[in-house]
């Protein structure tokens, strides 16, 4: 057998680049466990080493939704907050990082997504439908303050107060009722929000409607 006698210099090269793959793998591994468990220590040293908060794992989903899926609140807090983050990311459903944290009721990984440019209207189902479908006050609440369109509509005509009458809460559909959301709309299926509060057999939400349609009525006399 031919004996090949490389060059020092070369030899060191390969090495280094070897062992940096390596480290690199090792590294990736590391991040996407500590982003499933939660683990906020091993995530914050490998951001500070230079690791791209952007990676993807092997199914090609960001650690930022990720870690909302798997309710990493720590670790989703510190990646929404990072300013390398691209926060407006979605999964096959086009659903967006702060739409699933808004369905949870995350409040503060829902305020750090938008402070770091969380589309809050986005186009089709937002936000503010899935806080709303989750009957979250606070969450509803904050966006609102934040721009969301109270009467947004889905593909099919869905508004958020739709939402909040057939799976939220009744103090979900009293805020929105409240916030000046129109009783009155029906989506491409010519269901309002009273309907939706029929069909999901909901006494609360069903008097809350009958008292904002009337208030509506009363409006716009």
């Amino acid at each position: 057998m031919k004996n090949f006698n490389f060059p020092k210099k070369i030899v060191v090269f390969i090495a280094f680049i070897f062992s940096t793959s390596l480290g690199t793998a090792g590294s990736y591994d590391d991040f996407f466990k500590a982003v499933k468990f939660d683990d906020l220590r091993v995530v914050q040293r490998l951001l500070q080493r230079g690791f791209d908060p952007n990676t993807v794992n092997p199914d090609g989903v960001p650690a930022l939704m990720l870690a909302v899926r798997e309710s990493s609140l720590k670790v989703a807090e510190l990646l929404a907050a990072h300013p390398q983050t691209m926060a407006e990311v979605r999964n096959d459903k086009d659903e967006s990082a702060l739409m699933l944290a808004a369905l949870k009721g995350h409040l503060n990984l829902v305020q750090k997504l938008v402070e770091n440019d969380a589309d809050v209207n986005k186009t089709g189902w937002t936000p503010l439908h899935y806080a709303a479908s989750g009957g979250h006050v606070p969450v509803i609440d904050y966006l609102l303050e934040n721009s969301a369109y109270i009467d947004a509509e889905s593909p099919n005509g869905t508004t958020p107060l739709m939402m909040a009458a057939m799976y939220g809460s009744p103090e979900s559909v009293k805020t929105l009722i409240q916030a000046g959301a129109d009783p009155t709309l029906k989506n491409q299926l010519g269901l309002s929000a009273l309907d939706f509060a029929v069909r999901g057999q909901r006494p609360n939400a069903i008097e809350l409607m009958h008292a904002g349609l009337a208030r509506w009525a009363a409006r716009t006399k």
